[in-house]
């Protein structure tokens, strides 16, 4: 996000969808919405059972990027997905007898409209306990009864032709008695790992973490010491810590920071300990995250929202003030920037204000209850620091997320005349708001060798501000290789990107003796502003290993830019030479990006990505449709025109849409009695999966000349032949939950 410039020309960020606790991202295919939740609760009981639980599912689309583990590792910006088949189910082992109390489904847009959820207590026998038949996706909220160790998702019909896909599987309740050989609950301050036997906890007593110093002279002192923050957002789920905490070790970090405190956090501090690293953490305050995301909370008058969440607060930092792993506390993560979408005017301004002042009121008890650890606020704006300066002095520094503009921080900050430090909280290559945009009209994305540099050249800028920065976390230690993964994990897959190593070598780790990934350094998509839906086209790549270890290459691709989806599937390629691949598109029209995951076998991994544009097929002969009168059966009157001429218009931008119902129809008058051989059928995603192709002399009796059964959307090519002044679509089956609609409708004669 801009960090020193007007608010005004903030878009979403994809980055949010990647943060850990702090929102939940749910996809439409013809809107998205972005719903974002706190990382935690007030309300001590029932408990969250199932998160970094073990899961298996009947199938994972990818097992890399998609799989069961990521509906349970409290990570919001990872999914589970299925084949695309049905039925499918996903399952949690509980790890011990709970009595259970109500069940969270954070579905992405892949829903299942019916399913069961069933409970068991030896994962063979299966009772039914909530089902559905009419899911709509977004969040499914449902009480359950009863009590069990495995429970159970088990859908029987998906909600359009991909596979089921959940963010986020919640289990709520009780745990029962400690099953044998169980060492306890790991949410309790005095556990013990396990895993970390010989980690002291709160027997151990605080460390001290300070800022000392002052007037440009700043620094952070651990126990008397100094202690510059070189870290990473942490993505992985905190259960699996003890397995991503030594490669980030390696690259010389130090600290990991969180959005969200819980009692997982307890898995993430023990492992951090253990490998001598130290944990920023956060604390979510609405409306996190910047445009686009959060709810609206109005901080002068919401006294509940703030007496809730600030109790919530001080008893995450009475449960872990005493861990060696902690560092310090961060109160709220972009609220002042994203109570913009909420407020304006001098309203804005007032409760903007009243955030501010209620910051400092949480800082001002997390001091008097830990006066060992500092406190900070992050936000994405320079300009919200105005706001931390004048409402919350108790902060003992600033915090700023800020990507391609790090480097023009230095002069924010002296410009607005700060009196404190401050730390870089994300940051890295260039976002989408800031990037120019290619042929294609969407953000062109940095290529795999500038956000590499990107990371070594936003430390030098704040090494540069001595005694003021005093260090970063930068964005993101994350393991998903989607949309939001490619343009800014460091570890999609497990594998090690550039950004990995040229910030091990900036933060002083000799890297000449690692094995490092292939580098691409070019990659061209001819013909890419206009490829034809279901035809194959070319991509290349130059790419070199350094170590010359053998290649081995994968196609995928994202229609983020056509339905805000922000997983990446397979494509269906074939490798005719190196580097060169023949792609087969896909049937939907619009921007599509491709992307070429270059492995090593060495747990590296170079990528790279353009976009697409998928255009309808060139049918040869005449369109004796184009122009002509059109109607239907209804079409939709709220969200812009999409009137029934729109098929007919000859421009692939416009479209009819119906209202949302499980049956339309849809007719063109041609004006006269003719005869026609072919039909294209130019779907958006509301698509007819079952319809009827008929003709009529009067517009009244109707003959019918094609069936079309398993419709897939995209463009379909319909050979027929018909002869009437009328043709039309008896639509008899949606292959989604909304209604039909048609970017362009052709009547052929060939």
């Amino acid at each position: 996000m801009i960090t020193t410039g007007s608010p005004g020309a903030e878009v979403a960020r994809l980055r949010r969808g990647l943060r850990a606790g702090a929102a939940a991202l749910t996809t439409g295919l013809l809107a998205a919405a972005a719903l974002v939740a706190p990382a935690v609760s007030a309300q001590a009981e029932p408990v969250l059972l199932s998160q970094g639980k073990t899961a298996t599912a009947s199938s994972e689309e990818n097992p890399d990027y998609t799989p069961a583990s990521a509906a349970v590792d409290g990570d919001l910006g990872t999914r589970w997905a299925s084949t695309f088949s049905d039925p499918q189910w996903i399952r949690v082992d509980l790890g011990r007898s709970a009595d259970l109390d109500r069940v969270e489904l954070v579905w992405e847009s892949a829903y299942s409209t019916t399913y069961e959820f069933q409970v068991s207590a030896d994962g063979s026998s299966w009772s039914t306990v909530y089902s559905t038949s009419s899911g709509d996706g977004g969040t499914d909220r449902f009480d359950v009864d009863g009590t069990a160790r495995h429970v159970r998702l088990l859908s029987t019909a998906r909600s359009g032709g991909y596979g089921n896909s959940l963010w986020e599987l919640r289990v709520f309740g009780e745990a029962g008695g400690t099953d044998p050989g169980d060492p306890g609950n790991p949410g309790d301050p005095n556990y013990v790992d396990p895993g970390h036997p010989n980690v002291p906890v709160r027997d151990s007593g605080p460390s001290t973490v300070e800022v000392v110093g002052g007037n440009g002279a700043w620094d952070l002192q651990v126990d008397g010491k100094p202690y510059t923050v070189r870290g990473f957002t942490w993505g992985p789920a905190f259960s699996a810590a003890d397995h991503y905490m030594p490669p980030l070790v390696e690259m010389g970090a130090n600290t990991v920071r969180t959005w969200g405190t819980g009692a997982d956090t307890k898995q993430l501090l023990d492992s951090a300990a253990a490998h001598d690293v130290r944990v920023m953490m956060g604390f979510w305050l609405l409306p996190g995250g910047g445009p686009g995301s959060g709810g609206c909370i109005d901080y002068r008058t919401d006294t509940a929202y703030k007496s809730e969440t600030k109790a919530d607060i001080l008893k995450w930092v009475e449960t872990y003030k005493s861990h060696p792993g902690v560092l310090m506390w961060n109160i709220g993560n972009e609220a002042i920037l994203g109570l913009q979408n909420c407020y304006s005017g001098a309203e804005l301004e007032a409760i903007r204000h009243a955030y501010a002042a209620f910051v400092n009121d949480v800082s001002i008890a997390v001091h008097q209850a830990d006066p060992n650890h500092p406190t900070t606020n992050t936000d994405a704006w320079a300009g919200a620091w105005k706001y931390i300066e004048a409402n919350a002095p108790d902060l003992d520094l600033l915090s700023i997320n800020a990507y391609g503009d790090v480097c023009n921080i230095e002069e924010s900050w002296e410009t607005g005349g700060y009196d404190r430090p401050y730390l870089l909280t994300e940051g890295g290559a260039a976002g989408e708001w800031e990037v120019p945009d290619d042929a294609n009209g969407v953000p062109e994305e940095p290529t795999d060798l500038e956000k590499g540099a990107a990371y070594v050249d936003s430390w030098r800028c704040l090494r540069e501000h001595e005694g003021v920065s005093l260090g970063a976390t930068f964005f993101h230690y994350g393991i998903e290789g989607d949309f939001g993964g490619v343009w800014f994990n460091i570890l999609p897959g497990d594998n090690k990107r550039l950004g990995y190593y040229s910030i091990a070598r900036a933060w002083g780790v000799d890297t000449s003796g690692m094995n490092t990934p292939p580098r691409i350094s070019a990659m061209d998509v001819p013909g890419s502003t206009a490829v034809e839906a279901g035809e194959q086209f070319t991509v290349s790549v130059d790419m070199t290993d350094p170590d010359g270890d053998p290649i081995t290459s994968n196609v995928m691709l994202n229609s983020k830019y056509i339905n805000d989806a922000g997983g990446i599937a397979q494509a269906d390629f074939t490798q005719t030479a190196p580097g060169t691949f023949r792609v087969t598109a896909p049937e939907m029209l619009g921007v599509w990006k491709v992307y070429v995951f270059a492995e090593d076998g060495e747990g590296n991994v170079g990528v790279e990505t353009r976009s697409f544009r998928v255009v309808a097929p060139e049918v040869e002969g005449t369109n004796i449709a184009q122009g002509k009168a059109a109607t239907a059966s209804s079409f939709d009157p709220w969200n812009g025109d999409w009137t029934p001429a729109r098929a007919v218009d000859g421009d692939p931008a416009t479209r009819w849409a119906s209202e949302w119902g499980p049956t339309a129809w849809y007719r063109v008058d041609l004006g006269s009695v003719q005869s026609f051989d072919h039909l294209q059928l130019v779907w958006e995603t509301a698509y007819g999966k079952s319809y009827e192709i008929q003709t009529s002399n009067d517009g009244s009796t109707w003959t019918t000349v094609r069936t079309v059964t398993g419709g897939n959307g995209g463009v379909d090519s319909v050979d027929v032949t018909g002869s009437g002044r009328y043709v039309r679509l008896n639509l008899t089956e949606r292959g989604t939950e909304w209604g039909y609609s048609l970017y362009e409708v052709g009547v052929y004669q060939r």
